[in-house]
């Protein structure tokens, strides 16, 4: 059977993600191992997860930080599913988030949108805002199915778009009247992410495709147009919209905390087990 047989790859992520073990990347074994055949494989694996209890609440968008493109050779931002089973209120966890069966985990500090209705392809900045009802901050735990975080676009399209879980901080509702400020602020903000109180890394708004988290939902929304009908965004949707700084990795026993500058939304903190 050949490598590029949607069902067959689909088998092997599940089954190394279930084992939780690593894999080499598809696109090692075949040059036509392209974003269609990644997208058919995502498709099948979102079928499998439904087949089990699990249910889709989500997308998240990947690798729309443009300053960490050439680290990891992807020029253009993806997207996977996030689900009921992976996504967690920071405030719900006891004490610290488990790592066990996660694969070389990351952290990424986040914006999240929650939709109220469904946006439009060519909606501006305003009517974007007008979509969501919510805005939050987010830490993206992110794992790699393939040994040394060294993949093609393709490969991480396939396996989850690398998703492993999404912890969810304070909403803060978007009234009419504040939309021109969250505006301003999504596209301007900056944020501080420490480990062990210690500084890691800074990053800043701009980072997510040169405008901020909402220029990365209007990307998601343009690309899923060009997409299956059934892949389009809907009410009630969550959005993680990609990491603002570099995704770092984290191990059980530490602690990591964020401090924003320039918006409405408190900083975090989770600590791992």
């Amino acid at each position: 059977m050949p490598t590029t047989d949607p069902d067959r790859i689909a088998k092997a992520v599940l089954d190394a993600h279930a084992a939780g073990r690593q894999i080499a990347p598809f696109s090692e074994t075949d040059s036509g191992f392209d974003l269609d055949t990644a997208y058919a494989v995502a498709a099948r694996v979102r079928e499998a997860r439904r087949s089990r209890g699990e249910r889709p609440i989500g997308r998240k968008i990947g690798f729309t930080n443009r300053t960490i493109w050439a680290e990891y050779g992807v020029y253009a931002p993806i997207w996977g599913a996030v689900y009921d089973t992976t996504v967690r209120d920071i405030a719900d966890l006891e004490g610290a988030f488990a790592l066990g069966g996660m694969v070389e985990p990351r952290i990424e500090p986040e914006i999240v949108f929650g939709l109220e209705r469904a946006p439009e392809p060519g909606m501006d900045d305003r009517e974007l805002l007008a979509c969501i009802s919510w805005v939050a901050h987010g830490f993206e735990i992110v794992q790699s199915l393939f040994p040394g975080w060294r993949f093609r676009a393709a490969d991480t399209v396939a396996a989850f778009a690398l998703h492993g879980a999404l912890l969810i901080g304070p909403r803060r509702m978007i009234a009419a009247d504040e939309r021109a400020e969250w505006a301003a602020a999504l596209a301007g903000f900056r944020i501080r992410l420490d480990r062990d109180g210690a500084p890691a890394d800074r990053g800043l708004a701009g980072n997510v495709l040169g405008g901020g988290p909402l220029a990365a939902l209007g990307h998601l929304v343009s690309l899923l147009d060009r997409g299956p009908a059934s892949e389009r965004l809907g009410a009630g949707e969550i959005v993680s919209t990609g990491t603002l700084t570099r995704a770092l990795p984290i191990a059980p026993g530490e602690r990591w905390s964020t401090e924003l500058y320039g918006i409405a939304l408190d900083g975090l903190a989770v600590s791992f087990r």
